[in-house]
């Protein structure tokens, strides 16, 4: 036995329409490896975000857990 929608399935009207900008991002979003430069100005974002923000928010976590007084936290540096 087959079943059957309603209004006989999906009018064209109803399918999604692509929308370019959408397209083009993601587009670049694939290339991104390949059009990254390391430059005089890319460097201190890259070592701002890998390095000194993950320093930041382990420092201020231990200093919570220290003050807290975690069991398990107490020989944390």
């Amino acid at each position: 036995m087959q079943r059957r929608n309603a209004g006989g399935g999906f009018s064209p009207g109803m399918w999604a329409k692509k929308n370019k900008f959408v397209e083009e991002w993601n587009g670049r979003r694939e290339i991104t490896e390949k059009s990254f430069e390391l430059n005089n100005k890319t460097v201190p974002t890259l070592i701002m975000t890998c390095l000194l923000f993950p320093a930041f928010v382990w420092k201020t976590t231990a200093h919570e857990l220290h003050k807290t007084g975690g069991p398990s936290f107490q020989d944390t540096c």
